[in-house]
C-alpha cells in the first residue's frame, strides 16, 4: 500500500461516516470496541484449526477473512482519524522501536519477548 493510500482512505471514511451523520457514534471508545469486535470475527475463522488448516483455507473461507480483514482495517482507520492519529508515522516509529527491542541477530528464529532475548 502506498503511504498516502492510508490518507485516502482516511478521507473517504469521514466522508462515508459525515453523509451518513455518524459522528455522534465514531467515538474512540465505539470504535475501539467494533474494532475488537471485527478482530475478534477474524479470529473464528480460525478457532480450533490446527496450524496447517489455518495456512490452508478454503477460497471461500478466504474470502470472507480478507472482508473481516477490511473491517477491522476500516475501523483502525476511522479510529486513529477520529483521534488524530497518522497510522503511518505511528508506524514508522513502532517498527523502529521494534528493531531496537528485536536485534535480528539476537531475534532470529526466536518468538521470546524483547526482554528475555
Amino acid at each position: 500500500m502506498k503511504p498516502d493510500s492510508l490518507v485516502v482512505l482516511r478521507d473517504h471514511l469521514r466522508r462515508f461516516a459525515a453523509e451518513r451523520d455518524w459522528g455522534g457514534f465514531h467515538t474512540p471508545k465505539n470504535l475501539a470496541m467494533a474494532l475488537a469486535g471485527e478482530a475478534g470475527e477474524v479470529i473464528e475463522h480460525f478457532q480450533w484449526l490446527t496450524a496447517e488448516q489455518s495456512a490452508a483455507l478454503s477460497p471461500e473461507v478466504r474470502d470472507a477473512v480478507a472482508l473481516e480483514l477490511a473491517d477491522v482495517l476500516l475501523y483502525l482507520v476511522r479510529l486513529a482519524d477520529v483521534l488524530e492519529v497518522d497510522l503511518a508515522e505511528a508506524a514508522q516509529r513502532k517498527m523502529a522501536i521494534n528493531a531496537e527491542r528485536y536485534p535480528a541477530d539476537l531475534a532470529r528464529g526466536r518468538a521470546d519477548k524483547y526482554d528475555r532475548l
